[in-house]
């Protein structure tokens, strides 16, 4: 199997550096989705497209077993401006594929051709070519618009490039294996006046300062140590003069959970704390909670799970490193999908590369071969031939 992959790799390397150098923000996906398409109907897929908006099915079916089993990569870049300077860098100002996107969907169009070219399997395989991972949340959308209706499927998976861990390295455990995201808006209001004169005013800055530190008491004396949760103040803004107490300050939180039970906790502990340290302050504290779309945790259920450790076993891993002590505290809207359809999300490792968000990111191409070769594997042994 690796031969053969490693034999076409190249093919999906130069298509990977074309996907890296034309980088399409959410739902803007237009030219990537046309690509996917045009090379599964190439490999003699059934193909779906404006699967939520932009997005595409790949379907194909081999023997007479009723299985199926879907894999999802995900298409869209960022807003950032690439500083990699690679012959293949971005074409457009202000955006790249800075997560390694053009490289998850590049690895599912290699492993497209080997299931084509072998039919090793029995049994169905639906390729999810999903837009918008990115903060609008693509899967959301085309689980809302019934995918899995016009799509059932026994159990989903889909992986992400780990960078600083070895390549091809997998990373996975059991329950929640990524975090919930909340984003919190808030408006501290006070009295403005003159920087000379502080006791006529009610200063804003002040009480939204001392928020800011007692936010930290959330995790450190309301949370169970047990259940992961990080809140990070992200944006404070106020004022616009050394001489001036504002009238407003605003902060922008996110925070991150990996259980209901925590997530609840945060929702009512994160608004209280503000409003009362902004009320000893003689301020007043707006708080909205949950702003924009909340991705939940990824639960992987234990037999999707134990089918991808059994597969990083049987290529020559340590189950001491595939298996993870705790979850990854990033978000990914994956978990719509595994809300509705029971499955597993992984990680896999990079190498050494630059991390995901950064403008000298880079996926690595070693990866196409290893994780083809693992989602070749995983398919064939959940629809194998009997």
């Amino acid at each position: 199997m690796y031969d053969r992959i490693k034999g076409f790799t190249g093919e999906f390397v130069a298509l990977r550096h074309d996907l890296h150098m034309h980088p399409e923000l959410a739902f803007e996906e237009v030219r990537t989705s046309k690509i996917v398409a045009e090379e599964l109907a190439r490999m003699s897929f059934g193909v779906t497209t404006n699967v939520a908006g932009t997005g595409v099915v790949g379907t194909l079916v081999n023997g007479t077993s009723r299985k199926v089993v879907a894999i999802r990569a995900d298409m869209d870049a960022l807003p950032i401006q690439e500083t990699t300077q690679l012959p293949y860098a971005s074409r457009y100002d202000g955006k790249m594929h800075a997560c390694g996107h053009d490289g998850h969907t590049s690895m599912l169009l290699a492993t497209a051709r080997y299931l084509a070219e072998t039919l090793n399997f029995d049994g169905t395989v639906h390729l999810i070519f999903q837009p918008a991972e990115e903060d609008i949340s693509g899967a959301k959308r085309m689980v809302e618009e019934g995918m899995f209706k016009r799509f059932p499927s026994d159990a989903i998976f889909a992986l992400h490039n780990i960078p600083g861990e070895t390549v091809g390295q997998v990373r996975v455990r059991t329950g929640a294996i990524t975090a919930s995201v909340d984003i919190v808006d808030v408006t501290i209001r006070g009295v403005g006046g003159h920087g000379a004169l502080p006791h006529l005013a009610a200063d804003p800055i002040v009480a939204a300062a001392s928020a800011v530190m007692a936010l930290q008491t959330a995790v450190s004396r309301n949370a169970d140590p047990l259940d992961p949760c990080v809140v990070t103040v992200g944006a404070f803004n106020g004022g616009v003069l050394a001489t001036i107490i504002p009238e407003t300050v605003s902060i922008k939180i996110g925070v991150r959970t990996c259980s209901i039970q925590m997530q609840k906790l945060m929702a009512q502990r994160i608004p209280a704390i503000l409003q009362q340290q902004a009320a000893s302050f003689g301020c007043v504290a707006e708080v909205e909670y949950g702003q924009g779309i909340s991705y939940p945790a990824c639960f992987n259920d234990a037999g999707s799970a134990q089918l991808v450790r059994d597969v990083a076993l049987s290529l020559g891993q340590d189950l001491r490193r595939v298996e993870m002590a705790g979850p990854y505290m990033f978000s990914e809207d994956f978990s719509f999908m595994l809300d509705a359809v029971p499955g597993c999300y992984f990680g896999m490792g990079n190498g050494d590369s630059r991390g995901l968000h950064d403008s000298g990111y880079d996926f690595n191409d070693e990866l196409l071969v290893k994780g083809t070769q693992f989602w070749a594997n995983l398919v064939e042994r959940m629809l194998k031939i009997q």
